[in-house]
């Protein structure tokens, strides 16, 4: 298609095919496979194709031998062509021989190879970090991190494509979040039930041509994360804690992995329960709901305030990734609130008690002290009054009665007190 052609522009097609020695031969073998060509279907599917060799003994039923460059997926077929999904961020290359029978230990013919080259441009400018999550079945979002050759104001796009299209779509809601960008699009599952044996095709560049493209291919049985579940019900049944939840749309429960946790308010326990079958079958859950699990919690306290919240992902049993978490759900609560006003005003009160207590008793010890170690009066004012200087009087009886105020007041104070003992009495 001329989508093809310009997507492809500057790919390399390694001119003429070129012939690999084989080791020594055991029997005569067939001539080589003719016009090895190369060429590229919708984003990453590479296809090879040729012609029968010449001159092939017509006693022969030809089959041919491929593998790949570093020898990796043999195949022994009677097909003239050969296809592979494949990221075109590398050069990749294919040998072809043939041979008369099935026996692999038979020698094929001279091998005939045929490469292909990724597009040009600066390898230091392609997206990094190329990644993409299927979200609940029902919308792929892809994200990259630009190149370190990169102009700020590059304008990506990314297309896609999978067998369920007709021809490459173009994903339209770009958008940006910290470094990385991003696009999601629409990927609901099909009831074909071959679908999610397939991969989307994925490719990011951008309008102006200036970045070197880069590839992926998402298998639709891995990079799955499904939504968070939805808790029903909570309900307490002869000491066991009974959990009740609504599974993501798209998923069976058979496919799904499950993590229970459970917050005790009083106690401050967090305990998490890995849950793989979660079947509601006591008479205690709601029977006959579809797409709903259920699990019991042993050995709760419904006198206490108890907090549920529920996460899943996917099982091998289903899918081959089976490492992406869900969020956790929205959290639900059963039991019994701590009296929170009894709280709060136990709150207040205990710090006034104390401090009522710590003046009491500051002022019980200071009449301990005037009873224990009453005032002793100071001979040398008592001579200093008898024989000093009669000029000095005045200052004296000022001293005398600043001295004598003092004992009036610790005085006093002890009256007080007792006063108060007896009023309290």
């Amino acid at each position: 298609t001329g989508f093809c052609y310009v997507a492809w522009a500057g790919l390399k097609l390694l001119g003429s095919s070129h012939l690999v020695s084989q080791s020594a031969r055991i029997t005569e073998t067939q001539p080589p496979v003719t016009n090895l060509s190369v060429s590229v279907e919708n984003l990453c599917t590479v296809i090879w194709t040729w012609n029968p060799p010449e001159g092939a003994s017509p006693n022969c039923s030809l089959w041919y031998f491929s593998h790949f460059g570093d020898k990796q997926d043999k195949k022994l077929a009677p097909e003239t062509r050969r296809s592979k999904e494949v990221p075109l961020n590398e050069k990749i290359c294919l040998q072809v021989g043939s041979q008369c029978s099935t026996n692999e230990s038979e020698k094929p013919s001279i091998l005939v190879e045929k490469c292909i080259s990724p597009p040009e441009g600066d390898p230091e400018s392609a997206v990094t970090e190329l990644q993409c999550i299927w979200h609940n079945l029902s919308y792929m979002k892809c994200s990259w991190l630009p190149g370190r050759n990169t102009s700020p104001d590059t304008n990506y796009t990314l297309y896609y494509w999978h067998r369920s299209l007709e021809k490459i779509r173009q994903c339209e809601e770009i958008y940006k979040e910290g470094q990385y960008f991003g696009c999601s699009f629409d990927l609901t599952k099909v009831k074909d039930s071959s679908f999610e044996q397939h991969s989307v095709q994925i490719m990011v560049k951008d309008y102006a041509g200036k970045i070197k493209p880069s590839f992926n291919i998402v298998p639709l049985t891995s990079r799955v994360k499904p939504d968070p579940p939805h808790i029903k019900n909570l309900s307490f049944h002869n000491g066991d804690l009974h959990v009740q939840w609504e599974n993501p749309q798209n998923f069976i429960s058979r496919c799904l992995f499950y993590e229970v946790e459970v917050n005790n308010s009083q106690t401050e326990t967090h305990n998490v329960f890995s849950v793989q079958e979660a079947k509601c079958q006591n008479p205690e859950f709601e029977r006959n709901v579809e797409n709903t699990s259920c699990f019991m919690v042993p050995g709760v306290l419904p006198d206490t305030l108890n907090t549920v919240r529920i996460r899943v992902k996917t099982n091998k049993l289903c899918y081959e990734d089976d490492k992406l978490w869900s969020n956790w759900s929205q959290e639900m609560s059963i039991g019994k609130k701590r009296n929170s006003t009894l709280y709060i005003t136990m709150l207040l009160i205990v710090p006034v008690i104390i401090a009522g207590a710590i003046i009491v008793l500051l002022l019980y010890l200071k009449r301990l002290k005037i009873i224990i170690f009453p005032p002793i009066p100071d001979p040398g004012k008592i001579f200093k009054e008898m024989f000093g200087d009669q000029n000095d009087d005045t200052l004296h009886w000022k001293k005398y009665d600043i001295y004598e105020k003092q004992t009036k007041e610790e005085t006093d104070s002890v009256v007080l007190i007792e006063n108060l003992k007896k009023a309290s009495q």
